[in-house]
């Protein structure tokens, strides 16, 4: 069973148990992100144990990025940027916008010009 998380966006959201098998991941796993179109939102694991996610739901041409966490054992490591910078790349790949209400989203936008043109008023 993982760790609380801290939500970087919902005080009172809990992390998910993954679906599938999970066990004690290295040190020097390489992270990964894989979309969840089922799921609607994207994950990132680090070895087979998931470390956090971003959800979002889909509307006509637009993406609406709605809350984004990672498990407080997987902080500091950059999976939160490589999970928004993956989610993002494959929006705009689909050709949609983006509706970024979580924050954590919001930031990386801001923080990163190259995403700025995905975005359009909620």
């Amino acid at each position: 069973m993982s760790a609380p998380v801290r939500p970087h966006d919902e005080p009172s959201a809990q992390y998910d148990e993954p679906s599938g098998p999970q066990r004690s991941s290295g040190v020097h796993d390489e992270p990964r992100v894989v979309h969840e179109p089922v799921r609607s939102r994207f994950e990132v694991f680090v070895g087979d144990t998931r470390a956090g996610f971003a959800a979002y739901r889909d509307e006509p041409g637009r993406r609406v990025f709605t809350h984004t966490e990672v498990d407080p054992a997987f902080e500091g490591r950059g999976l939160g940027s490589r999970l928004a910078a993956v989610a993002l790349d494959e929006t705009r790949a689909q050709g949609l916008n983006v509706v970024p209400l979580c924050p954590f989203i919001a930031v990386y936008i801001e923080r990163h010009p190259q995403y700025a043109g995905l975005l359009v008023p909620a």
